[in-house]
């Protein structure tokens, strides 16, 4: 019913995925396989529902704390995670990554540990450094193609007082983990414990392949806790800017709205946002869902070409995102001389592992949502320039 596979030409678009890929990998002319957006129009219910009120020639200023928005909101969080939440809980922002600083300036002090699983998202440890607090790793523990967190560690730093916040990624990027509910409900009581408050990144929660289903923090939170998501990752739609979250607690969330008006001047919503996240949230289930298996079938093309051509990786889709994370270890390839193969012969930009922290060292992670003729070039480059190392 929607095509994902006729490539959509990007470039010149002021895309940093395409046009911008020098900028990390040093050379202009790599296929890319990067930062996680997808390379697939938005979903058509999104693009009219946008050119309807871009038709409309007014773009004054707006408010996000609409019946429509919220309800939409609610609706998602209905039909797609079972969970019924509190619209008086909701606030905007226009970013994820701005409203997980914002928690960490009001819930720590400069020089604060904030608790992360790593391998971690890069934006995260720019998040934390960048608000002079430390991150406190907790690394995933690597079981065949399972990753797990280590109870006694994760207890250890969390009961350390100068650690006061849980940065925690659901679903986990890079490595796709889903936490299960038996996990989230140890760490909530483990954060109560210890008096740490907790912050939950869930972008990625549409975007879940495993048997267990993504369980929103507001399920499972005890104690002062935020969860901030956005629309973007799953409707494709970051150029608009956007996001949205939960605070459970009037006070704190009182305290974040009064930053983002008063302080930030940062109130007023990006209307092509609003419009596109009542629009699919409403009408998008069906585009996503279809979305969703060509995204499974794209990270099983690698699994079946990467362990065709090295057995001995038996590597296999991750529980979640359309973002493979590779274990390359038992290569035994040396990180950066791979990257030196893939730019500059293979003509790829795939992201070195080592992105997301030393826990990354031996890892790649490629960004599967695009369409599979592209797919296809990029795994065979990368297969290529694994070989030459043979």
């Amino acid at each position: 019913m929607f095509d994902f596979s006729t490539p959509i030409d990007r470039h010149g678009t002021w895309c940093t995925q395409w046009d911008y890929v020098a900028d990390r990998f040093g050379a202009a002319d790599l296929l890319p396989f990067t930062i996680s957006d997808m390379d697939f129009a938005t979903a058509p219910c999104i693009i009219e529902a946008v050119s309807q009120r871009l038709a409309h020639g007014v773009f004054g200023y707006s408010r996000w704390k609409n019946d429509e928005f919220l309800g939409a909101i609610e609706h998602w969080f209905a039909s797609r995670f079972h969970s019924q939440i509190d619209r008086e809980t909701l606030v905007y922002g226009p970013s994820v990554i701005y409203m997980v600083s914002e928690m960490i300036r009001q819930w720590s002090a400069p020089g604060d540990g904030v608790v992360v699983n790593t391998p971690a998202y890069d934006a995260f440890y720019k998040a934390i450094e960048g608000n002079q607090r430390r991150v406190a790793a907790v690394p995933l523990i690597k079981n065949g193609n399972d990753w797990h967190c280590d109870r006694e560690q994760l207890e250890h730093v969390l009961s350390q007082p100068q650690n006061t916040l849980l940065l925690l990624c659901s679903p986990h990027n890079p490595t796709g983990k889903v936490w299960t509910r038996e996990e989230l409900d140890t760490i909530a009581a483990l954060c109560e414990k210890h008096h740490v408050r907790v912050i939950s990144d869930e972008i990625h929660m549409d975007m879940v392949w495993s048997d267990h289903p993504h369980i929103p923090w507001s399920e499972v939170a005890r104690g002062p806790w935020a969860l901030f998501t956005s629309g973007s990752k799953s409707f494709n739609i970051p150029a608009f800017t956007g996001a949205y979250g939960l605070i459970g607690d009037a006070t704190s969330r009182d305290a974040y709205l009064a930053a983002l008006k008063g302080r930030d001047g940062l109130s007023s919503p990006s209307i092509p946002a609003i419009v596109a996240h009542i629009a699919g949230y409403r009408d998008g289930a069906a585009w996503l869902d279809e979305l969703r298996a060509y995204l499974q079938e794209n990270l099983r093309y690698i699994a079946r070409e990467l362990n065709q051509a090295f057995p001995e990786l038996q590597w296999q889709p991750p529980e979640s995102t359309y973002l493979a994370w590779i274990d390359l270890r038992p290569l035994n390839i040396d990180d950066r001389a791979l990257q030196k193969q893939l730019i500059d012969v293979q003509k790829v930009a795939i992201m070195p592992g080592y992105t997301y922290g030393a826990e990354g060292n031996g890892f790649v992670r490629l960004n599967a949502g695009c369409p599979r003729m592209k797919l296809e070039q990029g795994v065979q480059r990368l297969i290529a320039a694994l070989r030459s190392f043979r």
